[in-house]
């Protein structure tokens, strides 16, 4: 069974496709490919994004008192 790519993975693989289209140094097919492997790997990151943001949570108090579990909802 093929292990779970994590995100950190998939920013390393995306870091590499952009070092090689910025280096012009390859043909305009092998440019295509690696675009669309580009824009593979930038869905795999914002949905791996917007899972951990689903999962998140913050404590906040009441005004009793009592911790209590609400959403994060960033400023």
């Amino acid at each position: 069974m093929a292990e779970k790519k994590t995100f950190e993975n998939s920013m390393s693989e995306l870091e590499g496709v952009v070092k090689k289209l910025e280096g012009g140094d390859i043909s305009l097919d092998a440019s295509l490919t690696e675009f669309e492997k580009g824009i593979k790997l930038v869905r795999e990151c914002e949905n791996k994004l917007d899972d951990a943001k689903g999962k998140i949570e913050k404590l906040v108090k009441d005004a009793g008192g009592d911790i209590k579990v609400t959403s994060f909802e960033p400023k």
